[in-house]
């Protein structure tokens, strides 16, 4: 049997190169492929922050329904949008090798803000509850503004507000070429679970896609991906709470390095474990919980109660 795939994603710049990058590897493959591009509340919705709209899922909730109607028989997600529970009849088709983890501050050429103790006001942009705290905990004279949109957007606010810079993934920018030269490496930022990783979703009962994909899955990063929405998944962070990861394969070894925020920064809860790789299947719980039995489950309800009052 052979059929035409048909791959859902977003309608932003960033997704369509993705679903094109997934096209191209299952062409490279054999394989017929057709793009059908759908807007998602994520992307409609941009004058409200991401945890006041409350939806777990909300750049993949309209793929979800294309694909459980039949309209599409995959789709490609930034990972770090993917909540960590499926929905009935969706799996995991394909991780694809990960590009940059790395958190970029794309400023307007004058750093020496970052020098500053406070006497002058200082802003800075980002839609992420992870990248507030994080910036805040290291900064916590500045101010931090909300900024939604697709990357295009997003770049383009910076322009038009008298802000001194905002924070983006690395990962995005370079996929599409839109990375300016004005930025810096926030090496010290954790970054969101999975960042920087692409995956493809199949129904459950679609082997003939499933078989496709499987072909493109890159197995280190479907390792430290597992890891670190499973860190997620038992901090019950869905994508609101300041939760950050990461997890990296040396040799034999897989190193996590986990932390938990207050909204504010003022809090951190941190983790830094390795383990034989052997062991990786449970490794994102077991850190999770020791951060949770270390005064994370305290946090993660002064925060959940935090934005139940903003909703």
């Amino acid at each position: 049997m052979s059929k035409i795939i048909k791959i859902g994603t977003r309608d932003s710049e960033l997704a369509l190169w993705q679903a094109h990058t997934v096209k191209q590897k299952l062409h490279d493959l054999g394989y017929q492929t057709e793009i059908v591009a759908v807007k998602s509340t994520g992307d409609i919705i941009l004058d409200k922050p991401l945890y006041e709209l409350g939806i777990t899922g909300i750049f993949t909730k309209t793929l979800d329904i294309a694909m459980l109607k039949g309209e599409v028989d995959i789709a490609v997600h930034s990972m770090k949008d993917v909540p960590t529970a499926l929905p009935k009849g969706i799996v995991q088709a394909a991780v694809l090798e990960r590009a940059s983890t790395l958190d970029i501050l794309v400023h307007k050429g004058d750093l020496s803000f970052l020098e500053n103790t406070g006497t002058i006001p200082i802003t800075i942009a980002t839609g992420s509850l992870r990248r507030k705290a994080q910036w805040l905990n290291k900064f916590p004279s500045h101010q931090v503004e909300d900024l939604r949109g697709n990357v295009n957007t997003r770049l383009q606010k910076l322009k038009e507000n008298p802000w001194n810079g905002a924070i983006f993934a690395a990962a995005g920018l370079e996929r599409i070429n839109l990375k300016p030269e004005s930025f810096i490496n926030l090496d010290w930022m954790i970054p969101a679970p999975a960042q920087g990783a692409m995956v493809v979703v199949a129904m459950e009962q679609d082997d003939y896609s499933k078989e496709a994909l499987a072909q493109l899955n890159h197995h280190e990063t479907e390792i430290c991906t597992h890891v670190e929405r499973q860190f997620l998944k038992t901090l019950e962070g869905g994508c609101t709470a300041p939760i950050g990861t990461l997890a990296i394969i040396e040799n034999d070894n897989l190193l996590l390095k986990g932390i938990l925020f207050s909204l504010d920064g003022s809090k951190k809860l941190a983790i830094e474990k390795q383990i034989n790789i052997d062991l990786y299947q449970n490794f994102g719980e077991l850190c999770a919980t020791e951060i949770l039995k270390n005064g994370g489950s305290e946090l993660m309800q002064s925060i959940k109660k935090a934005l139940d009052k903003k909703h």
